[in-house]
């Protein structure tokens, strides 16, 4: 009888093995970067979401961008004096601190700046979020969007589950009395965040912030 793909044994050594030269490769692509572009920039992400980070990579597809192992990223540039692989990459590599990434190009900061100032993308907010804005849904038929599009009869048992007072009269999807989505500062949680999207309400917004760059030795901020 053959033996299961399930049962066989993954030696702990070959897993480490592979992890130390997957992060060994990585650290050497970056300094590589470091020799062929001009500019290094850190940048920061607002709302993390990988469909607009795609989005960014396309349009700057002859730079390159780092994002989410910010220890391997420093180690690469260099953690102290001592260690840094180009003058002050140590300094660079403090400010690796958070959701952030490097970005790697030959563009100007002038256009940089310019096309991270517009890329603003909303976006539905996740549980944890915390709400911009108090949201109220009225007694009476339940609408949704700016068009004020009625919810499907079906969906009502969900809403109801979501903690929404509704019920159906005549088929239309009621709501029992004002009720309060979320408000202002509340932190979302799985069900708020649900019911947000089924209302079309987008509080979050993806967008990259600037932190700083370094050229030739020396870090700008912005």
């Amino acid at each position: 009888m053959p033996k299961s793909k399930r049962s066989k044994l993954v030696s702990l050594t070959k897993t480490q093995k592979k992890g130390r030269e997957e992060k060994e490769l990585l650290v050497e692509q970056i300094q590589k970067c470091v020799d062929k572009f001009q500019y290094i920039w850190v940048f920061n992400i607002n709302n993390m979401r990988n469909y607009y980070l795609k989005e960014v990579r396309s349009d700057w597809n002859t730079s390159r961008f780092f994002f989410g192992k910010n220890k391997i990223m420093a180690k690469a540039l260099g953690n102290t004096p001592e260690e840094e692989y180009k003058e002050n990459l140590s300094k660079l590599a403090e400010r690796l601190v958070g959701n952030v990434g490097l970005l790697f190009t030959d563009a100007s900061p002038k256009e940089i700046q310019e096309y991270f100032e517009n890329f603003k993308k909303e976006d539905y907010a996740r549980s944890g979020f915390i709400a911009t804005y108090d949201f109220v849904v009225p007694a009476g038929p339940v609408t949704r969007g700016v068009d004020k599009l009625p919810f499907p009869s079906n969906m009502e048992p969900q809403l109801r589950q979501l903690g929404l007072p509704t019920t159906l009269k005549t088929g239309v999807v009621t709501c029992l009395y004002d009720y309060t989505v979320c408000k202002k500062g509340d932190s979302l949680s799985p069900e708020q965040a649900q019911l947000l999207k089924h209302f079309f309400i987008q509080m979050a917004e993806f967008k990259v912030t600037l932190k700083c760059y370094y050229k030739d030795g020396a870090i700008n901020n912005v």
